[in-house]
């Protein structure tokens, strides 16, 4: 009995002061999921600004070898479907790499596994559907008008993204974050790249296209919101997750979404009768079938890319700063088009020098909130510590 009444004091004594490491095991683990998350994040703006480029340069050289030269208003139909296909058909790529990412372990205590299902396949056959539309919205846009005015119409998509979020996700804006959006919209709207599938003057519509880029504008905004609650409120729920955000929730989400993309773009192309037009397409390219395939091929590995380091943002932070990202890399892609095309004399003005300085200020505009937010988790746990020792 001694015996017993010396441990049970060695372990109250043990628990009411506890060991110095045992103290800042607590804040050690928090450092090292802090670092991981800004090694994530740094990566997904990587592929952001990686999957940006390759596809601005790759839309342009496609459409600079389709001979659009010839005037006629039957060609800005052909290809949107196709376009819109592009954007989503590379995702079985993405299947391999989930199974390769770790999985952590799965929540035993989760309930309703049933509803949550049900709540995940109808938040994937929506998110599917919307992304559809706008892919097939935005490529139908930039061939009906001059490109600036669809820079400009599209820019709106980013206040479209902060009425949405502050709605569905009640995202609380500071004034950083909210001078970060201004001067986002000013660096996309002044420095995006040209685009070489813009139609000639008599091929302009800009009654149709304007109503067509608003409402891709409004389907990209929202599909962003849903993809950020379908994380925090359903898939992080499920019972294989465990309430923990992990890198393999990206792939899964990027998979399932673009593969309901895929079947809508399927049955656009043969109801539309565009599958008719492809072997044509690809004899009336300029360095011929293989060139045509290839940048197929290499502009839906671009725009996996992009879509898997825009949704690896949402995750890690929010819809906000993924479309932030995204529209803050148009200076630099600019600068690759020009340094690789010659569109219409373009050239890097002073205006989009002007956009690629301005870009760290609006990126470190909101990377200042997120610095002060895990900042204030860290005193925080501090606090706590503290209130333990006392």
């Amino acid at each position: 009995m001694e015996m017993t009444e010396a441990s049970k004091q060695t372990t109250t004594e043990e628990s009411a002061n506890p060991e110095p490491d045992q103290i800042l095991s607590p804040r050690r683990s928090l450092e090292l999921n802090q670092r991981k998350w800004w090694i994530s994040v740094s990566l997904c703006i990587f592929l952001v600004l990686l999957g940006d480029s390759l596809v601005m340069l790759l839309l342009n050289f496609f459409y600079d070898q389709n001979n659009r030269e010839d005037s006629d208003q039957d060609l800005q139909y052909q290809g949107t479907w196709l376009q819109a296909l592009v954007q989503n058909a590379a995702f079985p790529l993405l299947i391999p790499l989930f199974f390769i990412f770790p999985s952590p372990k799965q929540n035993q205590e989760t309930n309703n596994t049933r509803f949550l299902s049900f709540r995940l396949l109808l938040l994937y056959i929506s998110l599917g559907v919307l992304v559809a539309a706008h892919s097939k919205l935005f490529a139908l846009g930039k061939l009906y008008a001059n490109y600036g005015v669809f820079t400009l119409i599209s820019a709106t998509q980013l206040i479209f993204t902060t009425i949405f979020t502050s709605i569905i996700n009640r995202f609380k804006f500071t004034r950083w974050i909210i001078l970060s959006i201004i001067i986002t919209i000013l660096i996309y709207v002044f420095g995006s790249p040209e685009f070489g599938g813009e139609p000639d003057e008599n091929e302009e519509f800009y009654n149709i296209q304007a109503w067509l880029t608003f409402a891709a504008s409004v389907a990209f905004a929202l599909s962003l919101c849903l993809v950020q609650l379908g994380f925090e409120k359903v898939l992080v729920k499920t019972k294989r997750y465990g309430n923990k955000k992990v890198f393999r929730m990206v792939l899964e989400m990027q998979i399932c979404v673009s593969f309901v993309a895929t079947v809508v773009c399927l049955v656009g192309i043969f109801a539309s009768g565009e599958n008719k037009e492809l072997q044509g397409d690809s004899h009336n390219f300029k360095k011929g079938e293989m060139y045509y395939v290839m940048s197929l091929i290499g502009l839906a590995l671009s725009w996996q890319v992009w879509a898997v380091g825009l949704i690896g943002l949402v995750l890690y932070v929010s819809g906000v700063f993924g479309d932030v990202v995204h529209m803050c890399t148009s200076p630099l892609v600019a600068l690759f088009v020009v340094l690789a095309f010659d569109f219409m004399d373009d050239e890097f003005s002073w205006p989009r020098i002007g956009t690629l300085i301005a870009t760290p200020l609006a990126l470190g505009s909101y990377f200042y909130t997120l610095h002060k937010r895990n900042k204030k988790k860290m005193v925080e746990l501090y606090q706590t510590e503290n209130n333990i020792e006392v």
